[in-house]
């Protein structure tokens, strides 16, 4: 199974970085902290650099 990313929305600012680099894999949840709706939408080298890497809280993580 390919990893899952996972957003601490206790942590999330609602910044939109994820959202905006990979629409495929982040939105928005009803309470407006993003959350990961698809880590299949990109590839675990896309979602480490276009979204992990780059949250300027770190609120992205792999689920162990």
């Amino acid at each position: 199974m390919a990893k899952q990313a996972w957003v601490d929305q206790d942590e999330c600012i609602s910044c939109g970085l994820c959202i905006d680099n990979l629409p495929g894999v982040f939105r928005y949840a009803d309470n407006g902290k993003a959350e990961c709706f698809d880590s299949n939408g990109a590839t675990e080298a896309e979602i480490e650099s276009e979204a992990i890497d780059v949250c300027p809280v770190s609120c992205i993580h792999w689920k162990e």
